[in-house]
């Protein structure tokens, strides 16, 4: 039979296998040579969180803004991985790679290197919704297989064009002649290999990208990004949760709807909120049915839930 403390030893060391509840947001800035997942372990083993999530995959050989959501923050990653993203990257004329980007094996060469006049014409062309066939080394599902282990076994990638949004494309420098710098800001399901190696198609010439950082996946932005070194430095001091952004920062483009506490209380259980009385209108007037709310109460988030036919329906609750 265990003894009491025996009872509280082991109680204690479940619960540090499960993890410490933590909620929110970490802003990392991702180092190059690390895959997405990898950061995510790492966050978690130095914070002890129990639950953690990316929001948007980054290219081991890319660096930058990378989201980790913590806790009950992993609810509303989907609002973030849908939001605009910046990069900053640089493009090496002359030589096409066979991953579009640094790390492949150089698949074409051409000795075009186009002015920044020509340059800046082909970028008119390349904003708004324009067409984009991704690199064949990517994540995308070819027959229930990852497209970058069919390539990387020598199997021929057919990917089918798709649609996506590039809102500025802009060159910021060029240091000589084989390489040229831009910032882009684009919607979800951009690849920027794809974009640098059609602008280059479209120049008469070929390109890859040498370098690529990510800078901003709205709302976050590099100003708000700690180092993995910071963070494992601090480990589960005050220190670092210092650094943790509340769960409600991912949804600065969602609509807030202030509930009472018995309000709040049928939502966690699953419950509509009826809100069709004159006061009730004066607060979802302002909402279209259908529409995405962050219900609070006691200003803390309780659950994104949505509006329609005047009942307001859970749709992810917060257990904060």
């Amino acid at each position: 039979m265990k003894t009491r403390a025996a009872t509280t030893r082991a109680t204690e060391v479940a619960r540090k296998q499960r993890g410490i509840p933590i909620h929110g947001w970490l802003v990392i800035d991702k180092p190059v040579g690390m895959t997405s997942m990898r950061v995510v372990s790492l966050v978690r083993r130095a914070t002890g969180a129990a639950k953690a999530g990316h929001a948007g995959t980054l290219d081991p050989l890319a660096s930058g803004v990378l989201p980790v959501a913590l806790g009950e923050a992993t609810k509303t990653v989907p609002f973030v991985t849908g939001g605009k993203k910046r990069y900053r990257f640089t493009l090496r004329w002359g030589e096409a790679r066979s991953t579009d980007d640094a790390e492949g094996e150089v698949a074409a060469m051409s000795a075009v290197r186009p002015t920044p006049e020509r340059i800046c014409a082909a970028l008119e062309c390349m904003v708004g919704a324009i067409e984009q066939v991704p690199p064949a080394f990517s994540a995308i599902h070819i027959g229930g297989q990852r497209a970058y282990a069919l390539a990387r076994a020598g199997h021929k990638v057919d990917l089918v064009s798709r649609t996506v949004t590039i809102h500025r494309f802009a060159l910021v420098d060029r240091p000589d002649d084989d390489h040229a710098v831009f910032e882009v800001e684009c919607g979800k399901g951009t690849y920027i290999r794809s974009l640098a190696r059609d602008l280059a198609v479209a120049l008469g010439t070929v390109g890859h990208v040498s370098a690529l950082r990510r800078i901003a996946v709205e709302p976050f932005t590099e100003a708000q990004a700690i180092s993995l070194e910071s963070l494992q430095s601090v480990g589960h001091s005050p220190a670092a949760f210092g650094q943790l952004l509340p769960v409600e920062a991912a949804l600065d483009d969602i609509p807030a709807l202030a509930l009472t506490d018995t309000e709040a209380n049928r939502l966690r259980c699953g419950q509509p909120v009826g809100l069709l009385s004159r006061q009730d209108l004066e607060r979802v007037g302002h909402l279209e049915s259908g529409s995405i709310v962050c219900a609070m109460a006691g200003g803390k988030p309780v659950a994104l839930a949505r509006f329609e036919a005047g009942d307001l329906r859970a749709v992810r609750v917060l257990n904060l």
